[in-house]
């Protein structure tokens, strides 16, 4: 299995490209969609280093893989699967998210909050291929309700589940988060192999160290100062509860939300050709 990391410095966002040398068949794990909010302008330039990528390797793309539906960043699955195919995938949660918020959006009718805008919900433990890959499917809610890790060989993507061991583990304080889920979650992870490298979605380099991408299993149970071994669910939940109320809104949640639950569509253009982000006022 090879396993290339791509890293999005304005939002903090690692996507991965995973292929299997022998078929050549790839997937894509979370892609970013560029994002000037004060111009309310997007760019393909991250995503198409992605899609350069997969052309010069001669990889195949199968599968383009949602942990969930991103608050901090716009979704460059559309564009991905326009250049090159493939199957845009996420957890079957995303039915909750979508419900909860196409009310927050006030949506209308012509959006279904049944998941239709991907090509695929996946189930917990649900079994799929990438090549001749195994992969698996993790159900991790409590950061969202959406929440998937994705096992492939020895490797777990794990979303926003998860952090570096020096910055613990995912907020939960989104529409739909929860902390006792997020600490059962966890410890479904760490119950993997002790050997199961662990593949993060973000780091933000705390104490200006270098940015990282890759754990394990046995070294977030030794030192993830949320959730190492020996921390109790009430204890997890009281730091995790305490530390939300001190955390801001994330800069791109409201614009990023209505396009991932779109399954990284923009809204429909209106009659103008232009199409519309909407801001809820005084929501948050």
């Amino acid at each position: 299995m090879q396993i290339t990391p791509f890293f999005h410095k304005p939002s903090g966002t690692f996507s991965y490209v995973v292929s299997d040398p022998t078929t050549r068949q790839a997937a894509v794990i979370d892609p970013v969609l560029d994002y000037d909010a004060a111009a309310g302008r997007t760019g393909t330039g991250f995503a198409d280093s992605i899609i350069a990528r997969l052309r010069a390797e001669q990889l195949t793309l199968d599968w383009i893989l949602e942990t969930h539906a991103h608050a901090d960043h716009l979704s460059a699955a559309q564009h991905i699967k326009h250049k090159l195919g493939g199957r845009i995938a996420i957890g079957e949660g995303i039915r909750h998210v979508q419900k909860t918020f196409k009310a927050l959006y006030n949506l209308g009718d012509e959006f279904k909050p049944d998941g239709r805008q991907f090509d695929h919900l996946f189930k917990d433990a649900e079994t799929f291929t990438i090549g001749d890959l195994k992969a698996r499917v993790m159900a991790v809610p409590g950061h969202t309700s959406d929440s998937v890790a994705y096992v492939i060989g020895d490797a777990a993507f794990v979303g926003d589940t998860l952090f570096m061991p020096d910055s613990g583990a995912a907020r939960c304080d989104f529409p739909g988060g929860d902390a006792g889920m997020l600490y059962d979650s966890i410890r479904k992870i760490l119950a993997l192999p002790e050997s199961t490298r662990l593949f993060m979605c973000h780091d933000y380099a705390p104490g200006g160290r270098e940015y990282k991408n890759e754990t394990s299993v046995t070294e977030q149970k030794r030192a993830n100062i949320h959730v190492h071994d020996g921390v109790s669910r009430e204890a997890f939940i009281k730091v995790r509860s305490e530390r939300d109320k001190t955390l801001n809104v994330p800069a791109l949640l409201l614009p990023a939300i209505q396009v991932n639950i779109r399954a990284g569509h923009l809204p429909a253009p209106e009659t103008n050709g232009v199409s519309y982000l909407k801001i809820p006022v005084n929501r948050f």
